[in-house]
């Protein structure tokens, strides 16, 4: 089985788990959190065998290919590594780097839908502070947008993503596209 296909067959189960839960539902079980992480591994192979030694550095992505009309796009996020990457159907998208939530302030690990999309939102919990190209994850504050990529953990839980590449995801995600999350 390729790696685009075992991520296929990782997230396509639980994007059928995550439609199934209740409105505005994560999933944050061992088992969610297991496949997340298990994502993100494939996804940084996939990457590895486009860049090869190549590394992005923090604020950098590359945007691969379009997406198709109608195609299901996932978003898996690798904590560890600070990357994102955006699969279309068994297509990769594009990758970036991110910068994730610091200590104290963890990102959530596991599977999350995107339950709402504005393209500037002002954070209530942190001075009014802005979030462009916002994607809400959870109903806590935890959203994936444009803002500050240092190159390590910065964030108050959220995902940080440069601006050019935040657009460009808003731009082909969905309320309802599943997002993994791994440590």
């Amino acid at each position: 089985m390729t790696s685009l296909a075992k991520l296929l067959a990782v997230t396509g189960a639980f994007a059928l788990a995550v439609t199934a839960a209740p409105a505005g539902a994560t999933i944050e079980t061992p088992e969610a959190k297991a496949q997340a992480a298990e994502a993100a591994d494939i996804a940084r192979g996939d990457v590895m065998d486009h860049l090869g030694d190549a590394m992005l550095r923090p604020g950098q992505y590359r945007w691969v290919s379009d997406a198709r009309p109608g195609e299901p796009v996932r978003v898996v996020v690798s904590l560890s590594d600070q990357m994102a990457y955006v699969y279309g159907g068994d297509r990769l998208l594009g990758y970036s780097t991110i910068s994730s939530g610091k200590a104290g302030k963890d990102t959530p690990t596991g599977i999350f839908p995107i339950l709402e999309k504005k393209t500037m939102h002002r954070s209530r919990k942190y001075d009014n502070a802005p979030m462009p190209f916002m994607q809400r994850l959870d109903n806590y504050g935890i959203a994936m947008h444009a803002g500050a990529n240092p190159g390590y953990p910065a964030s108050h839980g959220c995902i940080r993503l440069p601006a050019k590449f935040a657009a460009k995801l808003y731009g082909v995600t969905r309320v309802g596209s599943t997002v993994m999350i791994g440590a």
